[in-house]
């Protein structure tokens, strides 16, 4: 036995013995080699085999910690949202949230935006710089419709990955998946019709929903394995539903990828029944698993699939670069998107473009992915550590979103309120449902850097809840 396999042994028998406690961190390189008389290089290849064996986690630029055990806090139950169509509610917590964006010394616990401090991210910055000073007079007129053809080309070789056989003249570049999914309900919804959608769901969608009139019957949803399908043709076979609206892959908020076997099911319900899916897949390709997950789109010979997808989510946010595959109701959606930009900025799509033919996209999502999922482990032992016991925990299968569930004593808008006077936001839950459900639960975002910031946070939130949970207990016992 090498001296570094026999230190990795006597590192491992410390942590079964739980001398070293999930998600603690591990004393550094150097403290080790002093102690144990090794070489530095020792104590790394030590490390190196303790990670294989996914009993530890490194995160950048703070160390090796313990891999939180595979067990942990519970798993969120099946949702049980009251199933009827209901108006959406839920905007003012939708603008408070989105109105820190700009923000100075906030700390976004629960934002959903990409990690932006990557070198992968580099020459995207160096191809936006180039294309900007070419001074081509064609970057300052209106766009095609449809948007740059490069990039719809490049997108179709994208959705290869994903089991689709598109055509660029298929797709339609949007300002962000936002305006994707906008157009797609327009396209297959008026006012006052009745749109089902997973519970919880995504609250851009939410209310965009409301701001078309658009009703919502909210569906019970599994944290492993998606939108309950003996719920939904229960649904469908009592209200007259235009479409469904799903995120089957890496779901947001939950993080589930929804089993291919429930995702051709979904479309042999919508196929019975006659309605449109619209599927979100803006984090599809931040999955763990590879090759990445099919889409429901890539089962669709008739074109009732309206998918759509983004950059935002795996490159930045303020690219604004989104896109929608509509099928059958491509004339539909391009007019909707006429009525609403009629164009899309140049610049950033000729970027990606050129980002995604050099080979720079797939090197930023095979870094990313594994950033998030080492990401992942350490915040959620950081959870386990400082949360309460009573606490339900989502286990992620990609992207960078956790979905948390308390004790139904304990309301996320006070705790927001509480949080927000240390300088921290949370995203609370009942943005993600139509009728203000899920105020027990919140989102966090795991893939931002983890730092002695995020740790502190984690600690005062699991402090706060605690108390919260304490004090109903002692309201209860005086009543």
């Amino acid at each position: 036995m090498t001296r570094y396999e026999h230190l990795a042994k006597l590192l491992a028998e410390r942590i079964n013995q739980g001398l070293y406690l999930c998600g603690e961190r591990l004393p550094s390189v150097r403290a080790l080699s002093k102690e144990h008389g090794v070489s530095i290089s020792t104590v790394q290849q030590a490390y190196y085999l303790l990670e294989e064996q996914r009993l530890i986690t490194p995160q950048p630029r703070s160390g090796y910690f313990v891999t939180p055990h595979k067990l942990g806090h519970p798993l969120p139950a099946l949702t049980r949202p009251v199933q009827q169509p209901v108006d959406v509610t839920q905007w003012d917590e939708v603008l408070a949230m989105l109105s820190t964006r700009q923000e100075k010394g906030l700390f976004r616990l629960g934002y959903g935006r990409p990690d932006l401090t990557q070198p992968t991210l580099k020459p995207l910055w160096k191809i936006i710089t180039r294309i900007g000073q070419q001074q081509d007079a064609a970057m300052l007129d209106y766009d095609d419709i449809y948007g740059v053809y490069e990039l719809r080309e490049q997108i179709a070789r994208l959705a290869i990955d994903s089991g689709c056989q598109l055509m660029p003249e298929e797709i339609v570049i949007t300002n962000g998946c936002q305006e994707a999914l906008s157009v797609s309900v327009r396209a297959v919804c008026q006012p006052g019709d009745i749109v089902a959608v997973e519970s919880p769901a995504y609250h851009g969608i939410m209310q965009t929903l409301r701001g078309f009139g658009v009703k919502v019957i909210e569906i019970p949803t599994d944290s492993q394995t998606g939108i309950s399908l003996e719920a939904l043709e229960l649904a469908l076979e009592q209200w007259p539903i235009k479409a469904a609206i799903v995120v089957p892959n890496c779901n947001n908020p939950l993080g589930f990828i929804m089993p291919q076997a429930r995702k051709r099911a979904l479309l042999s319900l919508a196929q019975r029944f006659n309605i449109a899916i619209i599927e979100d897949d803006v984090y599809g390709e931040l999955a763990w698993q590879y090759p990445r997950p099919c889409t429901i789109k890539s089962f669709d010979q008739e074109g009732r699939v309206l998918l759509c997808s983004s950059f935002s989510k795996t490159l930045a946010p303020g690219l604004r670069v989104g896109w929608v595959s509509p099928g059958r109701y491509l004339d539909r959606v391009l007019h909707m998107k006429y009525i609403v930009t009629g164009a899309t900025v140049q610049h950033t799509q000729l970027a990606v473009a050129e980002f995604v033919r050099q080979g720079f996209y797939h090197a930023h999502l095979r870094r990313m992915r594994q950033c998030y999922q080492r990401s992942l482990d350490v915040f959620t032992a950081c959870v386990l550590q400082h949360f309460p016991c009573g606490v339900c925990v989502t286990r992620p299968q990609g992207g960078y979103l956790l979905w948390i569930e308390l004790p139904e004593t304990v309301d996320t808008t006070w705790l927001d309120k509480q949080m927000r006077k240390h300088r921290i936001q949370i995203a609370v839950g009942s943005m993600f449902s139509a009728s203000g459900k899920y105020d027990n639960c919140l989102r966090l975002n795991y893939g931002l850097p983890f730092t002695e910031q995020t740790e502190e946070a984690l600690k005062l939130l699991g402090k706060m809840i605690e108390e919260a949970m304490e004090a109903s207990l002692s309201e209860q016992a005086v009543r």
